[in-house]
């Protein structure tokens, strides 16, 4: 919760999410599995909002506790959280 988001990636591709997320950016997804927490740590994103209230499975819980890879949760969808996340970055 520490880290600084500077830049926002939305993608659920994990291959293609791991060569072009920015470094410090917001990675919105649907995936909540234990492969995307294996893509943030290599792509060292600052964290992984699950768009949609997309479940986090309890294997990928585990995992992103023991790499500290923070995951947040919004009901809302990937355009609107969007949205937002770049209004706060523009501050």
């Amino acid at each position: 919760m520490e880290r600084e988001i500077t830049d926002c990636y939305i993608g659920d591709l994990l291959s293609w999410v791991m060569g072009r997320a920015p470094e410090d950016s917001a990675w919105l997804t649907v995936m909540g599995n234990i492969n995307s927490i294996a893509v943030a740590t290599l792509a060292d994103v600052s964290c992984i909002v699950l768009v949609e209230n997309a479940a986090l499975d309890e294997n990928a819980r585990q995992k992103a506790e023991l790499h500290d890879v923070t995951i947040l949760l919004t009901p809302e969808n990937s355009y609107r959280f969007a949205v937002k996340l770049s209004a706060l970055l523009a501050e």
